[in-house]
């Protein structure tokens, strides 16, 4: 089932028992995040034991200094909400419609084309479509907008600030014109300005490096007497440095701007296609639409050149200087700590617009689990089949919640070769944002991987840690607070498969303990009259 927009996924909520509607007065500032943390993490014995796990979606409508204001939050919160929210009945019935959407192979021969226009034509149905306006343009403020007529939540106690924690940032690729939508938490400094939390290893940081390359380049091009092809490459290196490094000396770092569009409260499908690991060429609006089997509607920003989903509750249209850096954190994350302070580009607000009694949509992160951790399940079930593409001995992936998805994941795999394991520890370390993970398990297929217990048992039992347990050095996520250095450190992986005499192990090894099926059913028909249970 496709949304329109938030409402008809909050009607929706509702008609499932999904949602709660909060009418107590509650405050932005740590309350709410106290109240929807217990909630998160209910079915826990100290933690509201009688809910099922997730507890319900949160709408709360008397938010303290925000008359009027209604905050939505833990909107995912639960295998049922994610469901849900895609419009299926099992996570995995995505995989197949995901993999046919990502390989689109060029058709050879008249014939292949001809086969092929019907499943185009059926593609082209979810590429977005610009509209004359829409709701977001209900109400549009240019001279009298301001960040802190948001409700926007100040989350854990040393938190820098109030922070934007589920946006859907839009920006363009300055060489291609492609548009991209991430999610990035967003610091609120005062009523025009916010921190733009763009790790380096984000799209958007790429566009916000290549217009400072582009910047860089036209500015050594424009000097006096022209400059050497390795004078402007050395000062495109220094530019492409910068972000999520050291601040740059006075005049290193070019001028200009990024535009950038802010958009607040989507449709569910939106919201998470915001997080998926999309192949870079192909546009969050084209996943969002064939998620929801239906194409997003955009409007033209006001002060932007940019374009919006016409449904969004809310949208905020600036841009960030390339000479600007500031500030932003601490804050709470999804590792259980704080992440720390850092330099970051400066968001300039130009514009809001929003519906009529705009609903706020914002998350918490911190100690698993929380709402993000169901995304994050999804994304590993819906994206299984395209790391197959790569890899297609892998049969199984869990990414444990408490591993907070770039600390652990466990993989099974068909073992056909030698050393077989470590081949697909580096293939994992070389897709997209897998090259974040820090600890990598592989085991044979016979483990269940969703099975915690299996996994212990056997991977503690089949390995040699000298001789199973590899090191290598890389990229490291940016909340990585124990790495060497900050975005670079170690990983790890664990080959947890049986060994072969292939691989220099020569002693037998031994079976597993099973019952023979024999026994197991004959003490099945006796088992009532044992008078056990």
């Amino acid at each position: 089932m496709a949304y329109n927009d938030l409402r008809e996924w909050i009607a929706a909520l509702e008609r499932a028992g999904e949602l709660k509607r909060v009418r107590t007065e509650v405050d932005p500032i740590l309350e709410i995040t106290e109240i929807t943390d217990r909630v998160s993490k209910s079915g826990k014995p100290t933690n509201l034991p009688k809910m099922k796990p997730g507890g319900p979606a949160l709408l709360f409508e008397n938010v303290k200094g925000h008359p009027g204001a209604q905050v939505l939050i833990n909107q995912f919160g639960s295998e049922d909400r994610m469901k849900l929210a895609l419009g299926v009945d099992a996570l995995e019935d995505i995989s197949g419609r995901i993999h046919q959407l990502m390989n689109i192979k060029s058709p050879e021969g008249f014939l292949e084309k001809v086969k092929m226009l019907p499943m185009l034509a059926e593609f082209g149905k979810f590429f977005p479509k610009t509209v004359a306006t829409g709701p977001c343009k209900e109400v549009i403020k240019k001279d009298n907008c301001s960040l802190l007529d948001l409700p926007v939540l100040k989350c854990w106690p040393q938190d820098g600030g109030r922070f934007i924690t589920l946006p859907c940032v839009i920006t363009r690729d300055p060489r291609t014109g492609k548009r991209n939508v991430g999610m990035y938490r967003m610091q609120i400094y005062d009523e025009r300005t916010a921190g733009m939390h763009w790790q380096r290893q984000k799209v958007a940081a790429e566009h916000y490096r290549d217009m400072m390359r582009m910047a860089a380049t036209q500015s050594a091009s424009g000097s006096v007497g022209g400059t050497s092809s390795a004078s402007r490459s050395g000062a495109v290196d220094i530019m492409a440095r910068s972000l999520g490094g050291s601040v740059l000396a006075e005049g290193e770092r070019p001028s200009g701007k990024l535009e950038v569009a802010v958009v607040i409260g989507t449709d569910p499908a939106l919201t998470f296609s915001a997080i998926v690991p999309a192949p870079p060429d192909v546009e969050e609006f084209i996943v969002a639409g064939f998620l929801r089997q239906k194409p997003i509607e955009l409007v033209k920003c006001e002060t932007v050149d940019l374009e919006v989903p016409a449904s969004a509750e809310i949208v905020l249209e600036g841009y960030v200087n390339l000479d600007e850096l500031r500030t932003e954190g601490p804050f709470g994350d999804h590792t259980g700590f704080y992440s720390l302070e850092d330099e970051y580009p400066v968001f300039h607000l130009t514009c809001i617009t929003h519906r009529k009694n705009p609903i706020y949509a914002t998350t918490i992160v911190g100690k698993p689990p929380m709402e993000d951790a169901y995304m994050g399940k999804a994304v590993e079930r819906i994206f299984l089949p395209l790391m197959r593409l790569t890899l297609p001995e892998i049969v199984d992936v869990n990414l444990p919640i408490e591993g907070v998805f770039h600390n652990l994941m466990i993989v099974s795999i068909k073992k056909s070769y030698p050393g077989h394991a470590r081949k697909v520890m580096s293939g994992i370390w070389a897709l997209g944002q897998a090259m974040f993970t820090k600890c990598i398990i592989v085991v044979d297929e016979d483990v269940d991987v969703q099975d915690i217990a299996d996994v212990t048992l056997k991977a503690l039992n089949h390995i040699d840690p000298e001789r199973d347990i590899q090191f290598t050095m890389g990229p490291v996520d940016s909340l990585d607070h124990a790495s060497r250095m900050p975005n670079y450190g170690s990983k790890m992986g664990i080959d947890a498969t049986r060994k072969w005499a292939t691989e220099g192990f020569t002693r037998p090894w031994p079976d597993e303990i099973r019952m023979d099926e024999k026994t197991k059913a004959a003490v099945d028909k006796k088992w009532k009259e044992l008078g056990i249970e």
